[in-house]
């Protein structure tokens, strides 16, 4: 077993029950980081959240079990957003926190997050030394240094309240109305109450999780639903929100999507205008629109590109000094108020926008026309490698040369399922389709 065959771009996620999320996984892996995160003071603490997964029970007793087992003492926040759990690990002074979720994945995946006392998730490196002590093992404490577990009550509550701290002092949501679909996931008593208490008018969808309907049909990857909602009860705005919250997608008031590029774009300008971009950069990763580049290049703010997934976003931002990132898929990093990506506080942000500028969201949500982008999903069977097929790897090398400079080809493999990822970028929408059925049938076939 090597690490990567257990943490993927997202630390590890699977089939609940299957491995790697079973019980006895899940309690090896918090013996291992028990004891990597041991500090030398007396008291050793862990935060652990999830979100409304039925396996989350599951997983969340594994891990209690195994992290006591290495005496630490164990903090259970029940359903809390993921980004919550980068702010009360930090808040807590605890030595690590545990999200349990698998984000956008349908309800019988699960996952396991790790963040290190700083609050942001742990580095390659950092999962490589957990993984050396995973396959090797740990020795326990002894008896009367097992940890204790104990509930967190407030724990929503503290997030709600810090999350109301990063809209713009004495502004107020009055007079809005919001359509807000929760995924039936982690933020759905959160989101709703911040929105609330900032006294918008709240239509809420996706708040009635029953451990199986996270994501089903609703929140950020199906917006379809939030946009017949807004367009039937007039709404100013809608908001979806994924499974652990940690991404958004956005809709105006007409019914018209807009992705996590264009809510970059719009903090970016604003940002810079205002001074607050620093170093006048916007980090996002390969999957981002060549328009968005473009828009920020005419503004003289540049565009630093990184691997696909938030925490390498975020690394690249912590390494260059920059706190505003993501990725076009909803997951908006701002470093001056979380440790990862948020997806209520990404929306609070555009909220602020058409507050104090009194438009309407449709005249906020699209700063740029988008290149013409196709992405093409493909599921590939377990132990397969379809990029390692000689027939793939030339059926890409001939599209990249004949996209050339007008366009760009860009293939990978999912870090949290097991996808082909195909996505193509070009001003000519018939070579686009060309090039990608071309592609897409090759690796089709090796899949």
């Amino acid at each position: 077993m090597t690490q990567n065959k257990l943490f993927g771009t997202d630390g590890v996620r699977g089939q609940a029950n299957s491995w790697p999320m079973t019980a006895e996984v899940a309690l090896k892996l918090a013996t291992a980081a028990g004891r990597y995160f041991r500090r030398d003071k007396q008291e050793h603490r862990v935060v652990i959240g999830k979100d409304t997964r039925l396996s989350g029970y599951m997983i969340e007793n594994a891990l209690t079990a195994g992290f006591t087992s290495t005496g630490m003492n164990v903090f259970l926040l029940g359903p809390v957003p993921t980004p919550a759990i980068g702010y009360l690990t930090h808040s807590l002074r605890a030595d690590m926190g545990v999200m349990i979720s698998a984000s956008h994945n349908q309800a019988c995946d699960n996952g396991i997050k790790f963040f290190g006392p700083d609050g942001f998730k742990l580095s390659d490196q950092a999962e490589a030394d957990i993984m050396r002590l995973f396959e090797t093992g740990v020795s326990l404490s002894k008896p009367e240094n097992i940890g204790r577990a104990r509930r967190i009550d407030d724990a929503r509550g503290r997030y709600v309240e810090y999350a109301k701290t990063t809209f713009p002092h004495r502004r107020r949501l009055d007079g809005l109305r919001i359509v807000l679909d929760c995924a039936n996931g982690a933020a759905y008593r959160s989101a709703p109450e911040v929105l609330w208490e900032l006294g918008a008018e709240v239509i809420p969808l996706g708040v009635s999780p029953d451990g199986f309907n996270i994501n089903e049909k609703c929140g950020s990857t199906h917006p379809e639903v939030a946009a017949r909602k807004v367009c039937e009860t007039g709404a100013d705005v809608g908001i979806c929100l994924d499974g652990d919250a940690d991404r958004v997608i956005l809709i105006d008031e007409q019914g018209r999507v807009a992705d996590g590029d264009q809510i970059m774009g719009l903090i970016a300008a604003r940002w810079a205008e205002e001074g607050r971009l620093l170093n006048r950069a916007l980090v996002t990763t390969v999957m981002s629109n060549l328009g968005l580049e473009r828009f920020l290049n005419d503004r003289g703010i540049g565009l630093e590109r990184t691997a696909v997934g938030d925490r390498y976003v975020v690394e690249a931002m912590r390494a260059g000094g920059h706190n505003l990132g993501g990725e076009q898929s909803g997951h908006i990093v701002m470093t001056d108020y979380a440790t990862t990506g948020d997806g209520l506080i990404g929306a609070l942000q555009f909220l602020a926008a058409m507050v104090e500028t009194g438009e309407v969201a449709s005249r906020l949500m699209r700063v740029f026309e988008p290149v013409p982008q196709k992405l093409v999903n493909l599921r590939y069977a377990i132990g397969k490698a379809p990029l390692e097929d000689i027939a793939v790897q030339e059926a890409i090398a001939e599209g990249t040369r004949r996209l050339g400079q007008a366009g760009r080809l860009l293939i990978r493999t999912s870090g949290t399922e097991p996808l082909i990822r195909v996505m193509g970028e070009a001003e000519d929408l018939t070579l686009l389709d060309t090039v990608l059925d071309e592609v897409v049938t090759r690796v089709r076939a090796a899949c």
